[in-house]
């Protein structure tokens, strides 16, 4: 059966056009040593046997993106998966939001997590009332400490702040809770008062002090200078953003001076330019300096799976979790890597559960092609090769994005390979005015016509469902990424559609463009199961009834 019935809504898995390279490397890899870590020097500003913990805030700060809500089931599918990466703190929401933000923190707190789990709170008792009512494990107390904040946001006095810190900090500790105090703004407060703070914060029974970069304004040297002069007063926390670019910089300076945790989101999520990504300052960590934080192996997973909540693409060019991370198309780079994987990477890709993939473009050399050719065990000639690499080559200065489909139509022509289709769309109908989108398809199967039509949650999935009941059982076929490329301007709109499709270890990516996405959709759907169809020995069975 089918397992296409349900399209995720899905950012680009992989680079599209990629190939897996898992099995080619597979066996090197257990042969060969591992990915040589950075050489440690006696200067090492972080000592690879420090304790650091990561807090995420994503369900907190990283809502606060612009356009980002979280609905109460999708921050339980986020915290569990925070979980399984090994989090020590998630900071659930902001109790004083509303009722609805109450519930959703009451049901992270439900999944009794290993977890500390943590309500956002502002100044105020009344906020502490209401984290105690989600039956969180602690709270975190936001008080001004830069004179902007003191005297033009709240509109007090350094010496009330002082005061009033001390007595929230009480009235939470009185009542069981682990307690953070963050000074609001305290890359830009006067360093002796953010001191003041954060010692009458600790004497009142805080558990630690956060020095917080709120609007990403200030660069590592202040952050390590601000970090240590905390840090001899008792335990630190750095929550940094990433308005100059310089979240994981600060971060790193802020450990490197004494913090030994550090506020994070997944994707680097937050308000403007977001807050410091959990991944790249766990990747940091333990590559450079051999410190571990988190399960670097659950990130990428993570990831996919905040993308999917927020509705926030991830980046191609994204450290960690981007789909160019560990994609080569450059020939150079594609040469060196099928010689060797360590040639062009960091640390291996499994290391933060993602996959090797060589890409198809202008860029691409033979040695690309060839391992292309290979995994989709078509057979070609040295020369062949050599003008198959040209054309997918031309292809890529025109502006086109190479696909698997692409490749193989090059090497059938270059090669005399005359293929016949096993499956062919002749025709695909769709209406979704009704209560229920519905679909009909006509489809040419090993020269039989078939005809079927199905329902579904929108006309493509209708369509997908009539696909799947004309091919019967034996189109065993799963849809691993659907993407749906920038839809053209003006009256003749078109809109392109890319599949990734697996059967058993093959994969094949097709591009369809149209003028109508249900359309594009199925054509590229089709064209992807007939290729992996090809070398089907066996005809496919009759349509299930």
């Amino acid at each position: 059966m089918v397992r296409w019935h349900e399209i995720p809504c899905l950012t680009r898995i992989e680079e599209v056009g990629a190939t897996r390279l898992g099995a080619k490397f597979r066996d090197e890899r257990s042969r060969s040593s591992s990915f040589l870590p950075v050489t440690h020097s006696a200067e090492q500003t972080i000592a690879s046997d420090r304790t650091v913990r990561l807090l995420d805030t994503t369900l907190r700060d990283g809502e606060q993106a612009p356009g980002v809500s979280l609905s109460p089931n999708e921050k339980v599918e986020i915290a569990r998966a925070l979980e399984r990466a090994g989090v020590s703190t998630i900071e659930a929401g902001s109790a004083c939001t509303g009722a609805g933000e109450r519930q959703a923190i009451s049901r992270v707190t439900d999944l009794d997590l290993e977890a500390r789990v943590t309500s956002f709170c502002r100044g105020l008792t009344g906020d502490v009332d209401l984290a105690l009512e989600c039956d969180v494990d602690g709270v975190h107390v936001v008080v001004p400490s830069s004179d902007r904040h003191v005297e033009g946001k709240v509109g007090t006095s350094r010496e009330d702040n002082l005061a009033t810190t001390a007595e929230l900090v009480e009235y939470a500790t009185d009542h069981d809770l682990w307690v953070e105090v963050i000074g609001e703004d305290g890359s830009r407060a006067d360093l002796d008062y953010l001191a003041d703070l954060a010692e009458t914060s600790l004497d009142a029974g805080a558990d630690r002090f956060c020095f917080a970069d709120t609007v990403g304004h200030t660069g590592p040297e202040h952050t390590a200078k601000a970090v240590s002069r905390l840090a001899e007063l008792g335990p630190v926390s750095a929550h940094t953003h990433d308005d100059l670019g310089l979240g994981v910089a600060n971060a790193l300076a802020a450990v490197a001076a004494g913090a030994d945790l550090v506020h994070c989101t997944v994707d680097g999520l937050g308000e403007r330019a977001g807050n410091v990504a959990l991944e790249e300052v766990a990747i940091a960590l333990s590559h450079v300096y051999d410190v571990e934080t988190v399960d670097l192996e659950e990130l990428y997973d993570l990831a996919q799976i905040v993308s999917r909540a927020t509705g926030v693409a991830l980046p191609p060019n994204k450290a960690v979790i981007g789909e160019n991370a560990f994609t080569h198309e450059s020939g150079i780079h594609t040469d060196g890597t099928l010689k060797d994987d360590k040639m062009y990477e960091p640390y291996a890709p499994e290391t933060v559960g993602r996959e090797r993939r060589l890409a198809l473009g202008k860029h691409t050399g033979r040695a690309g092609v060839e391992a292309t050719l290979e995994e989709h065990g078509v057979e070609a000639t040295d020369d062949e090769v050599a003008d198959i690499a040209t054309r997918v080559t031309e292809l890529g200065d025109r502006g086109r994005r190479v696909t698997d489909a692409d490749l193989l139509a090059i090497a059938e022509d270059v090669t005399g390979d005359d293929r016949e289709r096993v499956v062919e769309l002749l025709d695909v109908q769709a209406t979704s005015g009704g209560p229920v989108p519905t679909a009909s398809v006509r489809l040419a199967v090993d020269g039989e016509e078939r005809v079927a039509s199905g329902t579904g949650s929108g006309p493509v999935d209708a369509a997908v469902s009539a696909i799947r009941k004309a091919l019967g059982s034996r189109a065993d076929a799963e849809l691993e990424s659907y993407h749906v490329d920038a839809v053209t301007g003006g009256t003749d709109a078109v809109v392109t559609v890319e599949v990734t499709m697996v059967r058993d270890d093959r994969s094949v990516t097709v591009a369809r463009s149209e003028a109508d996405i249900t359309r594009a959709s199925v054509d590229a759907m089709v064209d992807a199961l007939d290729r992996l169809l090809a070398t089907e020995e066996n005809p496919l069975a009759l349509a299930d009834d």
